[in-house]
């Protein structure tokens, strides 16, 4: 793959537990290091209907620069756009690239 064609910023996020002062905790999102260069590409759409309406699910591959650890609890910001990691692949098993298999979220 051609480095130019990894032309989109996104940004590695995990889950954090944050106390709120009375015994319980609030989950929030925390960035993950700087944003990373990724490409991303649409793999497929489905219209999902549960309790009397649709919504329309899209999954998405993107790819990004090996990286050795990473856990697939992790999301991705893309803009104002999330993404659940359903997968993660090294092609070929070659640690040149990874490829998340993602589910866009609200």
């Amino acid at each position: 793959m051609e480095i130019g064609k990894l032309n989109k910023r996104i940004q590695l996020q995990y889950e954090a537990k944050v106390s709120d002062g009375m015994g319980g905790f609030t989950t929030t999102w925390t960035d993950l290091g700087d944003p990373i260069w990724a490409a991303i590409w649409p793999t497929s759409a489905k219209d999902i209907t549960a309790l009397n309406s649709t919504t329309l699910e899209v999954t998405h591959r993107i790819r990004i620069r090996f990286r050795s650890s990473f856990k697939s609890s992790w999301r991705i910001k893309f803009g104002n756009r999330y993404f659940a990691i359903v997968s993660i692949l090294n092609p070929e098993e070659k640690n040149e690239w990874l490829d998340l298999m993602c589910k866009e979220s609200a």
